[in-house]
């Protein structure tokens, strides 16, 4: 039986051996999970579910994969832009996946160098930005193709203007959103 371990592991940051301390298993016996050399059984896919907080499901289905679609800036001068980008390769799905979920890879650190090159998933875009998406890190496509990971605040410059703020660096002020997607989670990779 297939399992997802070695996924979750890495989505927690975690090495073998935090993995089997979660658990409450040694590392050896952990290693031997993850490889598919020892079955999981009903008590350690219940230990699993219980440390990576995931449905005993997810410990053991595979969530099939999401498009990764191309690069997203995250940087104060981005320069990744949407023309010419793929499909380029297909990513592990994340939960709460659906048809219309899709993965960028993040290039720059304004977000913080823990992300630069983290996959960000997302699915819901909204063309124009809603009110909901105020105040909210998602994904955003600008008129001269930049697509950027930014949270978006309101401008008091005009009515379909944008304030754009990573954690670092100078915002992108007063720019209009020709579409946003809310970002559904983070990987780093």
């Amino acid at each position: 039986m297939g399992n997802n371990l070695k996924r979750l592991r890495t989505e927690h940051g975690w090495t073998h051996e935090q993995a089997a301390t979660a658990m409450g298993i040694s590392r050896g016996q952990f290693i031997k999970l993850e490889r598919g050399e020892r079955h999981l059984t009903e008590r350690t896919i219940g230990l699993a579910a219980k440390a990576f907080e995931v449905s005993e499901g997810d410990v053991i289905a595979d969530r099939g994969s999401v498009p990764l679609i191309g690069h997203v800036g995250a940087g104060a001068a981005a320069h990744f832009y949407a023309q010419g980008q793929g499909p380029f390769d297909e990513v592990q799905a994340v939960e709460g996946s659906n048809d219309q979920t899709v993965a960028v890879e993040i290039r720059g650190d304004s977000l913080g160098a823990l992300f630069d090159r983290a996959l960000v998933y997302y699915d819901d875009v909204r063309r124009p930005v809603t009110p909901d998406l105020i105040g909210k890190l998602c994904v955003v496509g600008l008129p001269d193709g930049r697509v950027l990971v930014k949270k978006i605040a309101r401008s008091k410059s005009g009515r379909d203007l944008y304030h754009l703020a990573g954690q670092y660096g100078d915002p992108i002020l007063d720019t209009p959103i020709e579409w946003a997607a809310r970002v559904k989670l983070m990987v780093p990779r």
